[in-house]
């Protein structure tokens, strides 16, 4: 990425906010807890949704359109918390208006939405990058290191998986296909990335799934095969519960990653003759914080991107659904 913006180089970074939902609350607390960001500005699709969010969290600027907030100068990143069917307008929206663009999971609908997102970051030369909060926590910092210094041996099987069971509501988001709803995209993503995370893309993909009532995908299995004999499963649900649990295995021993597996604060080390030994990682405090530092340290060092969660594995992770969907649709 080019040189920086001035006003993008002070030592507190300035943030807004595309979208008034639950995500967005919870990303309130993530910045109030981080010294070095301000929340200046928050953006909705209307001004009584932007007044009384900013309101109940005492922000200076409220914006009842989000291109208001993209003419907001006072903004230098953007927390795209809007449904995911918006995700690449959006973004592609603040980037184009000289913001540094912190999107929520999933980057984006499809593959293709993403690479569309990456060439506009790099236009404006704008740091980009998917807000999967998992890989910044301490948990899963820890389980990195693990497996850089070979404690399990090489890795060569994944199982993870994400669900709970909802009433079928069509006018909720995850029942709703023209906001991106589905098992797949909301919740498969985290087993998705723990898989990419540890075994990298995957070579082949067998999935299958059930399409409920409002179309969207309820349930999806996906056993994705990876370069050298490597394997993962990975399942996502909607509409049962499931054990939301993670495990790792390799020639010499394994990793379990307890519910939630996406946001757990400890791992389960077992060598090779199961002995086993805890790992305690706790999160301190909001646990969206740890992305936000991650964002800064990009800005910090006027890179484009996480070196952590980078752009071209939120475009292989999406490649990946979009296999898993074009499967499941049928």
């Amino acid at each position: 990425m080019g040189a920086q913006r001035p006003d993008c180089r002070a030592v507190t970074t300035r943030w807004g906010i595309a979208g008034t939902g639950g995500i967005a609350a919870r990303f309130v607390q993530a910045l109030h807890q981080t010294p070095d960001a301000e929340l200046v500005a928050v953006g909705s699709r209307t001004d009584r949704r932007a007044d009384a969010f900013a309101d109940e969290w005492d922000i200076p600027h409220r914006h009842g359109d989000y291109d208001d907030l993209a003419r907001d100068d006072d903004v230098d990143v953007v927390y795209v918390a809007t449904p995911q069917s918006r995700h690449a307008d959006d973004a592609c929206r603040y980037l184009d208006a000289g913001k540094h663009v912190l999107c929520e999971k999933p980057m984006a609908m499809t593959e293709a939405e993403v690479l569309r997102m990456t060439a506009s970051a790099h236009m404006a030369e704008r740091f980009l990058m998917e807000a999967i909060w998992s890989r910044f926590l301490p948990a899963y910092a820890r389980l990195w290191e693990l497996l850089l210094h070979g404690r399990i041996g090489e890795p060569l099987f994944v199982e993870a998986d994400f669900g709970f069971a909802m009433p079928v509501d069509p006018a909720h988001r995850l029942f709703d296909p023209a906001r991106g709803g589905g098992a797949l995209l909301d919740l498969g993503v985290y087993p998705l990335q723990l898989a990419s995370l540890v075994l990298g893309q995957p070579d082949r993909v067998v999935a299958s799934g059930h399409m409920g009532e409002t179309d969207v995908d309820e349930t999806v299995v996906a056993a994705l095969h990876h370069p050298g004999g490597k394997l993962a499963v990975v399942k996502a649900s909607i509409r049962v519960n499931l054990a939301c649990t993670a495990r790792i295995v390799g020639t010499e021993g394994s990793i379990e990653l307890p519910a939630f597996m996406h946001c757990p604060e400890s791992l389960t080390v077992r060598d090779a003759f199961g002995q086993a030994e805890v790992i305690e990682a706790p999160i301190e405090g909001e646990g969206l914080r740890y992305q936000v530092d991650e964002v800064h340290r990009g800005l910090a060092e006027g890179v484009g991107e996480s070196r952590v969660m980078t752009l071209h594995e939120s475009a292989q992770i999406a490649a990946t659904m979009d296999t898993i969907r074009d499967q499941i649709d049928r």
